[in-house]
């Protein structure tokens, strides 16, 4: 049998399987950190979650060990970790399944595959990160206007030269009812020309204040 299909569990005392499995887990939650958190933004507790995840998991799972007793109360206990969580990226979720596969895998004694399957899908995720997929991220455009200016096809022309998409989300009044605030979600063409979109904006609305900022939910939850 191949040597990266073989358990440690059968060629070394449970100490030192133990200890084995533990260090390799390290190592598989530590590059799996650093190739979720390349070229994207990631929480120092979320690394370290990434981190320490797969040591977690080869300890409960060495402990279960065939236990029906204690399977059935780690799941209950895992069942209510998830309650606790909030909703999180798509990346972040892959990251997490990547964390606990290799974790059982370290857990079975397979520890090559563990590596080998951690370094192979981290190389992935890496190179994903330089390929461009999907569409531009939304952004939220409020734009302040007086209550004299006909705001509904007031921005048309400047709407179709920067941005793909533009769609008009929410109105309201403020100021006594003297300004409206209009609320657009936009993609843009070309991000360098935040300043002149910005500008012509300005023109169009006697220079009252406009925000332009990335959108709170750009649809990489689940």
């Amino acid at each position: 049998m191949p040597f990266t299909f073989e358990s440690i569990l059968e060629t070394n005392t449970m100490l030192n399987a133990y200890l084995i499995a533990l260090a390799v887990s390290l190592v598989c939650g530590a590059l799996t950190a650093f190739a979720a958190g390349f070229r994207s933004y990631a929480t120092k507790s979320f690394l370290m979650c990434l981190i320490l995840l797969p040591m977690i998991v080869t300890t409960v799972i060495m402990m279960v060990n065939g236990n029906v007793g204690t399977g059935v109360a780690v799941m209950g206990a895992f069942s209510l970790v998830r309650f606790r969580s909030v909703p999180g990226k798509a990346k972040d979720i892959a990251a997490i399944f990547l964390t606990m596969t290799a974790g059982l895998a370290c857990a079975a004694g397979y520890v090559a595959i563990a590596v080998l399957f951690t370094v192979l899908v981290c190389a992935v995720m890496v190179v994903l990160s330089f390929i461009p997929m999907g569409v531009q991220k939304i952004m939220d455009l409020t734009v302040t206007v007086p209550e004299t200016l006909h705001f509904h096809d007031a921005f048309a022309d400047v709407f179709a030269k920067y941005t793909s998409s533009c769609r008009l989300v929410r109105t309201k009044t403020t100021n006594m009812g003297s300004l409206y605030k209009l609320f657009y979600k936009v993609r843009l063409k070309d991000r360098n020309q935040m300043q002149a979109f910005i500008d012509d904006l300005r023109v169009r609305n006697g220079n009252l204040e406009i925000s332009l900022a990335e959108a709170a939910d750009n649809g990489e939850d689940l």
